[in-house]
């Protein structure tokens, strides 16, 4: 018995050894194709050399510096990298070691800036159900995960509320336009701001393309435009979670490039390093950062280990990687590929109702039927069947079951890294097409 507490406490997970490129080895010997970069995290895949020589440089000059007391060179050049070219508006750059530590500095950030305006009577953060925000208790609270959020929502804040995704495929009704649905989505936002009182909410919260709770949703056109348009005539901001979808995974840099707006702040994390070592962060509008500086002069927030010098090296390295390779031109590509090969393969399937994403960003929605969009008994676990059945062919691929509602639907999904190859692709979907039809021949 292992006296590591795993996910699963009842059966011990098998022991990778090693990686390189695109590829895994557990203990036994069998090799597995990271299919989706683990949670949509290995980028570049395992063991690229820059990466490693650039850890193994900082190893050698400085591990770890207190930043009560210092700055470190690879933070700067990291926080410059991001930002100094001030991509719509963001111009600084805070590291922590997580996603959810992301969210987290977020949302504290959020408050103290209405602090430091003279308006501390904003306490409250509008999110959306079925969105996924980290595991901390604040993260937990702004998510809209209702399977993850149950055993804790007695302890979880009540500062947040929850209006409805975008979710088309599902909950557009058959007699709207895609303009229609969007503005009815936009009316329950308003609809929300006046119940909690306009002056009272901090921020509305979005992952711009939602991640593993929806499975790669992403909005229609003009859905995010007209959030944006909502916040500013409340004074409130706007906070995308871009911790999945953002740092190339969907082929521009930042995932908000496609949707026509700017974040007030922007949470970044799994593209962010890599996998290569623990690290995420939020980008930040000039505008509150300015609000702080002016005020009481420094945020009140910190974690020993933000801004670590070997995570932010090994950061960097990977930022570098996607610039000097030119991996955003093939995210596109290769995304593309990726989508007419799940459409040729599962388009028709009938268990298949929905192939979605952008870039090397993936999921399909497994139904029931198609005809009537009707999920399987959740009793089923079909999603973790696709998953032991790509398993068993040597893929990696990232299930998710509650799609819905936290407990009714099933999705998969891919996220190869970004120098995926069109031979590795097709390796991919022949894996994880096999793999569909063996889970739902049983």
């Amino acid at each position: 018995m292992s006296h590591l507490v795993h996910r699963n406490l009842k059966v011990a997970p098998p022991v990778a050894v090693s990686g390189q490129g695109i590829w895994l080895r557990e203990s036994t010997g069998h090799a597995v194709m990271d299919g989706s970069g683990g949670a949509a995290v290995a980028c570049l895949g395992h063991g690229h050399p820059h990466v490693l020589g650039a850890m193994q440089a900082q190893l050698g000059k400085l591990t770890y510096a207190h930043t009560a007391l210092f700055s470190c060179e690879s933070a700067e050049r990291l926080a410059d990298m991001l930002v100094g070219h001030a991509p719509g508006g963001l111009t600084h750059a805070y590291f922590v070691s997580s996603g959810s530590e992301g969210m987290e500095a977020a949302l504290k950030m959020a408050r103290q800036y209405f602090v430091e305006k003279g308006e501390p009577q904003r306490t409250r953060f509008i999110a959306r159900r079925q969105s996924y925000h980290g595991n901390t208790l604040g993260a937990l609270a702004a998510g809209g995960n209702a399977m993850r959020r149950a055993p804790y929502a007695p302890i979880l804040s009540q500062a947040f509320s929850h209006v409805a995704p975008c979710y088309s495929y599902r909950d557009r009704a058959d007699h709207e336009s895609d303009a229609d649905y969007v503005q009815r989505l936009a009316d329950e936002l308003e609809t929300e701001f006046q119940r909690l009182g306009p002056q009272n909410v901090i921020a509305f919260c979005a992952e711009t393309v939602v991640g593993a709770t929806l499975g790669c949703v992403a909005a229609l056109p003009g859905y995010f435009p007209k959030m944006r348009e909502i916040c500013d005539r409340h004074g409130a901001l706007l906070i995308l979670d871009e911790v999945m979808s953002g740092m190339g995974r969907v082929g521009t840099m930042h995932a908000w490039e496609q949707e026509g707006v700017v974040p007030d702040i922007q949470v970044i994390a799994k593209g962010l390093g890599g996998g290569y070592q623990p690290i995420g962060g939020i980008l930040v509008q000039g505008h509150v950062i300015a609000a702080i500086r002016d005020g009481s002069g420094g945020f009140m927030h910190g974690h020993t280990y933000q801004a670590h010098p070997m995570a932010c090296a090994a950061a960097l390295a990977v930022q570098e990687v996607i610039a000097e390779e030119n991996l955003l031109a093939n995210v596109n590509a290769m995304g593309a590929l990726l989508e007419q090969g799940l459409t040729e393969r599962l388009g028709n399937h009938r268990h298949v109702g929905d192939i979605r994403g952008r870039g090397l960003f993936w999921a399909i929605e497994l139904v029931e039927d198609r005809a009537s969009k009707a999920v399987f008994d959740p009793a089923l676990k079909i999603n973790e069947r696709v998953k032991r059945e790509a398993y068993a062919r040597g893929l990696g691929c990232y299930p998710m079951g509650g799609t819905i509602d936290g407990l009714r639907g099933d999705h998969v999904i891919l996220a190869p890294p970004y120098n995926v190859t069109a031979e590795e692709v097709g390796m991919i979907l022949e894996r994880f097409g096999a793999a569909v039809e063996a889970a739902l021949a049983e």
